[in-house]
């Protein structure tokens, strides 16, 4: 039995689904509009986690999905101060803080951050607590920001890290290819999606 599929143990594995969310990944949405980011592989990014997500459901993982918040009373001040004063990113209840191509079931946790880190100020490391969960497996956007932030505390906080790198998008080849390889080289496992699915059928 490898090292990975030890890791992936659906007993004790979580799926995270970060920041999946019209303001970051569809056209029209926060990062279009204020910094003309190219949206036209998100699509294609939901329905690959969706795929996975699938899968891990019927393998009995828990799924956790992660969204953020990011209206000016929530901020700190160094997230206040780099924010655009006339758009709000993933407003509550608007659009823009929607998920995008991805449904969470009535019975899986939806957590709501108001940091680049799912665990900062939120239930997350309690919940995967409560679930004797050892690893996580994390997805969603973007690479070199939500993502890594959560994972890097994550690695921190003792969890075993597995970043399927075709699950996860960052807005430039540049950020993406150095997440990829920074985590690789420090924090843990960068394998495909399809590795992942096929360790949970068996």
């Amino acid at each position: 039995m490898s090292s990975l599929t030890k890791k992936l143990n659906p007993n004790r594995t979580g799926l995270l689904v970060i920041d999946m969310q019209n303001d970051f990944c569809s056209e029209g949405g926060y990062l279009h509009q204020k910094f003309g980011r190219d949206t036209s592989n998100n699509l294609a990014l939901a329905k690959r986690i969706m795929k996975t997500v699938k899968v891990a459901r019927k393998a009995g993982v828990i799924v956790i999905w992660i969204k953020a918040n990011y209206e000016p009373q929530y901020l700190s001040q160094a997230m206040k101060a780099n924010a655009d004063p006339n758009l709000i990113c993933c407003e509550g209840g608007t659009w823009g803080w929607d998920f995008f191509h991805v449904s969470p079931k009535k019975n899986e946790s939806i957590i709501e951050k108001h940091s680049y880190n799912a665990f900062f100020k939120t239930n997350l490391h309690e919940i995967l607590g409560d679930n004797n969960i050892k690893t996580l497996v994390i997805t969603g956007v973007a690479t070199n920001v939500c993502v890594e932030s959560t994972l890097r505390d994550g690695y921190f906080k003792g969890y075993f890290v597995v970043m399927p790198e075709d699950l996860v998008a960052a807005s430039t080849p540049e950020f993406q290819r150095a997440t990829i390889s920074n985590v690789r080289h420090y924090f843990g496992d960068v394998p495909k999606a399809a590795e992942v699915e096929a360790i949970w059928s068996t």
